[in-house]
């Protein structure tokens, strides 16, 4: 749409008042709507790019955020309509952020709108969360001794009220009813008299429950700590050109994150301001607390945010954001759009981890993000892991980031030996009346479980498959009971006595009888997080068993209260999903178990073997991070894979090799960017010609150097009932490419009721 038409759809009906500056506002209420408004002379000297504000659309008024502001040229400011008002006083969207938003926009092939209102938390933007007020008195004017001596007389409570109130300060009405006896009556006859004030006080809600937590010293750094230190300083005093994304290659245990804590402290002495990125929220209590005791001196400075915090706290982070007063913010990877000024520093931990990818508009990548905004603000930016990305490891050989690495664990720790148990064997040596029975523990696992539990170390084992039985099968005829809605097995959760489903989230009862052939022989396949705590129980009845995952942490607190008890060493044997593969320490851990390596291996997804290789070495870096040796057993049917192997000898740069080798020659990331187009609809007919009228037009003028598959179904080919094909494109060049695509949608016409979304650098192509 051209400013012209913008200038137009502005229009006011009869003569506007004079405007001497325009602004354009992206409206709220429809997709793209950009208008262009009047600046009243009230606004005129105010920082307007970024700020929310009302204006009239029609006949009513409607909110949006200002994007640009500019002179009006010739008579155009008469008929500019004008604000309508200014709903906060400083833009809730810095400028910097503004500009990151339309780099997004642009390179995510994704509407500006979108963004915007990704960067705005909704409780913000609709002004449904609010400060938390209750209501305080303070002091309106000093009494006398002669006074107070009268009012003693005269009204005892009046006056023991008026004695406890110091000029200045404010006491919580709260407080004062627990003291004093009919303290609302006697507050507001001190108040009619003129003695006091009654105000609402704004009471900020804390996620850490305003625990106070002690200060913890700096750590002597080993001789590779110091010089990723070195390296991060060197950059922080660089010239802003010549600044480059650092990568910390760190094996687990390493001290990775007092290299981080270290180079905030230089940061916030500067006078500058902290991001910091972490991926699973189950990381975030262990992370806040050791960041808060680091800087005790200034803990009500360290904001969190992430998505388990209530629409209160999460209101409450975000302003102390806003109005300047934190300096250091921790969150996933929406954290990346903390209004923060100045910022010196932006460290993603595990910059690896998947979870930094939105799988829904917009489909941004964090850790990508986080280099964008730090490249735009001057900043620094830390990335850190054991397991680097694939393209953050090929950035660092062609010479695009730096790289520091930390090859021995910290306080001459080993790393955990790794063996690897051949279930296939293990499954052989059963006895007869044990072949049928699901193998879940492995007979040198279950004797290193019970040599820790003698021991009083502690234990975790890692299954990222939650519930009891991943299926349920007839014996008899082999179905398997499949979601109505949905191409993936009802998953049985024996707590709940339900199939349901994991993507839509339906429901049923348990079956007696097979649904196709109408026997009676069904029976309960594999096995999840939920069937092995039974197991456990049941193998060791004097263990302390406890369990993670998302059916069992649903209170708001169970997560990081479980995970200080298991700290504690009130649990004997920790089993989890992902939620505990990663950054977590527990010193009194010698132990970890991988009961199924396979899950994530036979999937089609070219990322497969790194996620698995990934996911080994974290979750074995759980083991062995105090003074004892810690050990790791690998469960798997196919120990001979390059992953597992790779992974058992702890060798990133033998797997990396082989990998990248194989990447090249099939032209996968990192060597292209990778655009997955998918169509989905309740019709599958609608959905796959769509996909296929769609493929004819981006093959009817391809560049030569863009790879473009067939279309074909999803790996899912049904998720809550919409049928869903897809279309991948790889090209070296990921804004041509986004040109491309973007040109042939806009000039097609789908069926009403046919999505297609476009995700670019994708990682999710099921």
């Amino acid at each position: 749409m051209t400013e012209s038409s913008h200038l137009q759809q502005g229009l006011l009906a009869g003569v506007g008042s004079v405007a001497s500056r325009k602004c354009l506002v992206l409206v709220d209420e429809a997709p793209d709507l950009e208008l262009w408004y009047g600046v009243p002379d009230a606004l005129l000297n105010r920082e307007l790019r970024g700020c929310r504000v009302a204006v009239p659309l029609r006949r009513r008024k409607v909110q949006g955020t200002v994007i640009q502001v500019s002179p009006v040229e010739g008579q155009e400011g008469f008929a500019l309509r004008p604000l309508a008002s200014l709903l906060h006083p400083k833009p809730l969207v810095p400028p910097s952020l503004l500009e990151l938003a339309s780099w997004m926009s642009g390179y995510y092939a994704c509407r500006l709108e979108v963004v915007v209102r990704a960067m705005i938390p909704e409780m913000i933007r609709t002004g449904s969360g609010g400060f938390k007020t209750q209501k305080a008195i303070r002091l309106k004017k000093e009494a006398t001794s002669d006074e107070l001596e009268a009012l003693r007389k005269k009204a005892p409570r009046q006056a023991a009220i008026l004695e406890e109130l110091v000029p200045g300060a404010t006491v919580l009405l709260s407080s004062l009813a627990g003291a004093h006896a009919s303290a609302a009556q006697a507050v507001k006859r001190l108040e009619e008299t003129g003695w006091i004030e009654i105000l609402d006080e704004i009471q900020a809600r804390d996620p850490s429950r305003a625990e106070q937590y002690l200060s913890s010293q700096p750590l002597e750094l080993t001789d590779e700590q110091a010089h990723a230190l070195r390296t991060v300083e060197l950059d922080m005093e660089a010239e802003p050109a010549d600044k480059k994304p650092i990568l910390l290659k760190g094996v687990t245990g390493s001290g990775k994150t007092e290299v981080y804590l270290q180079a905030i402290a230089r940061v916030i002495d500067q006078g500058q301001s902290v991001i910091v990125l972490v991926p699973e929220i189950s990381l975030t209590p262990q992370t806040t607390e050791r960041f808060k005791r680091r800087f005790a001196s200034i803990q009500e400075q360290v904001a969190i945010l992430h998505s388990h915090l209530s629409e209160g706290e999460r209101h409450d982070e975000w302003r102390k954001i806003l109005d300047g007063k934190a300096r250091i913010t921790i969150g996933a990877r929406s954290a990346i759009f903390a209004p923060m000024e100045n910022v010196g520093l932006i460290v993603v931990d595990e910059e690896h981890e998947n979870t930094y990818k939105q799988e829904s508009p917009p489909r941004y990548q964090g850790r990508d993000v986080a280099v964008v905004r730090g490249r735009m603000e001057g900043a620094t930016v830390l990335l850190g892991s054991a397991t680097p990305s694939l393209e953050s490891w090929r950035n660092t050989l062609n010479g695009k980031y730096k790289m520091v690495e930390l090859t021995k664990r910290a306080d001459d720790q080993k790393m955990p030996v790794t063996r690897v148990i051949d279930m296939r064997s293990e499954g052989k040596s059963r006895r007869d009346g044990e072949k049928k029975a699901v193998t879940i523990l492995s007979e040198p696992l279950r004797i290193a479980i019970d040599q820790r539990i003698h021991r009083s170390e502690q234990t975790i084992l890692f299954l990222n498959r939650r519930g009891y039985s991943p299926s349920v099968v007839c014996q008899d005829c082999g179905h398997r009971v499949e979601c109505p809605h949905c191409s993936v097995t009802l998953t049985y959760h024996e707590s709940d006595s339900r199939l349901i489903c994991h993507l839509c989230g339906f429901q049923r009862v348990p079956l007696v009888k097979c649904p196709e052939c109408k026997s009676g022989s069904v029976f309960m396949a594999g096995f999840g997080t939920e069937r092995v705590e039974q197991v456990l129980r049941k193998v060791f009845p004097r263990a302390r068993v406890a369990r993670i995952d998302t059916d069992t942490m649903k209170r708001k607190t169970q997560l990081e209260d479980t995970l200080n008890d298991f700290k504690a060493q009130k649990y004997d044997l920790l089993i989890g999903t992902q939620m505990i593969a990663k950054g977590l320490h527990f010193p009194n851990v010698t132990l970890v178990g991988v009961l199924n390596a396979d899950l994530g291996l036979h999937i089609p997804d070219f990322r497969a073997g790194e996620r698995t290789f990934q996911l080994l070495t974290q979750v074995a870096g759980r083991a062995g991070r105090g003074h004892l040796l810690g050990e790791v057993i690998v469960q798997t049917f196919t120990p001979q894979n390059p992953s597992i192997q790779y992974a058992r000898h702890h060798d990133f740069e033998g797997f990396a090799a082989q990998e990248l080798q194989a990447r090249q020659s099939l032209n996968f990331p990192p060597y292209v960017h990778v655009t997955l187009i998918t169509a989905r609809s309740e019709h599958e007919r609608r959905a796959q010609f769509s996909a296929e009228t769609l493929h004819k037009r981006l093959l009817s003028d391809l560049p030569p150097e863009f790879l473009l598959s067939d279309p074909m179904p999803s790996p899912l080919v049904r998720v809550a009932n919409q049928f869903r094909f897809q279309v991948l494109m790889r090209a070296k060049n990921p804004r041509r490419m986004v040109a491309h695509i973007r040109k042939h949608l806009d000039a097609l016409t789908f069926p009403e009721d046919v999505i297609v979304t476009v995700d670019i650098d994708a990682y999710n192509l099921s």
